[in-house]
């Protein structure tokens, strides 16, 4: 009895419980949430809009930017060409005729998108400055939203704001399949800004600002040493830069919306998620050094991240392959498959407990509620798609430690077929010992 209740108390004392009392937590600061006061003139902002091969996305985009409620007169947009090899001048030259009113500059920049974002916060003359990618929509409130907070709290130095699938392109997702993945993957986006990221914001411990959709008054942004060239987790360096190089205040703006694309499938869910993951590893490697000493190691917030991120992959890749051992050792299939019920129902409690603190978070909202309370079903398959996720994760962490830092991640083919070569040399290599054993006979 003691192997199963330890088998179901790790997700308990790891997952659940954090979740419950999170909950509550962000609930009470639902309630308790302080009304914004607008300045009595708008700042000057700066959009940056990195650019590369957007012919199809960027005129949606810059429509997107001239919806806003923000004063057209109070904003630069700055659209950064990033060695584009399509006609994504045309989208910006026909956005200059459709969008009069609108400041639009066009700047070509080096290969690279934190070149080009780099090469963009130079040109930039606003206040503050906000990035968003050429392939998404800004929510019409969304930029009066983040200055809104940004005057009315001066300790705030950069933020990230929500990112959603647009529920549109959710809906028009072709194939079964697909259309279950792309509607966790929005589900998880949901969760992932609204609720966990807010609560990560009031403990200052934000990991990301999503490089998608981030906010910074540009005086903290020009202390930095810029987006890192050289990491794929170039928004989550910027993060550590400002929080834990400076010492200022990173958090989420939950009320400014950015649209996404949702994912084109299971190829890239695992070449994103690995990429995710090598960005991370590389971001905590370079700054834990500065904030984990000795004294401190169990109250770093990092500490806790990798442990529960990373070191708690194992347990699940453990349990996974000791079900067929454990069965093999004669344990009932019957008792193994109630102890994967049980796990599965406790994690399916988490999601709902998390889609009640998030469809009211979303009440601000009224059409991205009622998509979001229509999804009432994810409920039931978001374990399995985390399970999913957390062993292309595992895939990630192990390919780090072995493979050269890209933004190209090898695709799922490329590893099949890797591992398809290898276990054909090593089927052979025992073919070969056994000949050689029985020529010895």
């Amino acid at each position: 009895m003691g192997f199963w209740i330890t088998w179901a108390l790790i997700p308990i004392v790891v997952e659940i419980i954090p979740a419950i009392i999170s909950t509550i937590k962000l609930m009470h600061m639902h309630m308790h949430e302080k009304k914004l006061t607008p300045p009595g003139k708008w700042p000057y902002v700066s959009i940056i809009v990195p650019v590369y091969n957007s012919e199809d996305t960027l005129f949606d985009c810059i429509r997107s930017i001239n919806n806003q409620t923000y004063p057209k007169d109070a904003m630069q947009i700055v659209l950064a060409n990033n060695q584009s090899t399509d006609d994504s001048f045309g989208a910006y030259a026909k956005a200059q005729n459709t969008f009069p009113e609108l400041i639009l500059r066009y700047v070509n920049t080096d290969n690279g998108k934190a070149k080009a974002l780099n090469t963009a916060i130079y040109e930039s003359i606003g206040t503050y400055v906000i990035n968003i990618d050429s392939d998404g929509l800004l929510e019409p409130h969304a930029v009066e939203n983040m200055v809104l907070r940004f005057e009315n709290d001066f300790s705030i130095a950069a933020m990230t704001g929500a990112i959603l699938p647009k529920e549109e392109m959710v809906q028009n997702v072709k194939g079964f399949w697909h259309r279950i993945l792309a509607k966790n993957e929005y589900y998880e986006y949901a969760q992932a800004f609204m609720s966990g990221r807010t609560i990560e914001s009031s403990r200052d411990q934000l990991f990301t600002m999503s490089v998608a959709f981030s906010a910074f008054r540009r005086e903290v942004l020009m202390e930095t040493f810029l987006y890192d060239i050289d990491t794929v987790g170039e928004d989550t360096d910027m993060t550590f830069q400002i929080r834990t190089r400076l010492g200022k205040k990173v958090v989420i703006c939950a009320d400014a919306i950015f649209y996404v694309e949702p994912i084109s499938g299971f190829k890239e869910l695992y070449t994103q998620r690995q990429r995710w993951q090598r960005g991370e590893l590389e971001v905590t490697h370079n700054y834990m050094s500065q904030s984990a000493g000795l004294k401190r190691f169990f109250n770093n917030f990092l500490v806790r991240r990798m442990m529960i991120d990373h070191t708690f992959s194992f347990p699940r890749m453990i349990w996974t392959f000791a079900s067929f051992v454990l069965i093999a050792f004669g344990f009932s299939a019957w008792i193994l498959l109630l102890s994967y019920l049980l796990i599965y129902s406790l994690y399916v409690f988490v999601a709902v407990v998390n889609y009640i603190s998030v469809s009211i978070l979303l009440r601000k909202y009224p059409k991205e509620q009622h998509y979001y309370v229509r999804l009432w079903w994810v409920t039931l398959t978001l374990p399995i798609y985390v399970f999913i996720c957390s062993w292309i994760r595992l895939i990630g962490i192990i390919n780090a430690m072995t493979t050269k830092a890209s933004w190209g991640m090898r695709g799922i083919n490329t590893e099949m077929s890797q591992l398809k070569n290898v276990v054909k040399d090593d089927i052979q290599t025992i073919r070969e010992q056994r000949k050689k054993d029985r020529k010895g006979e």
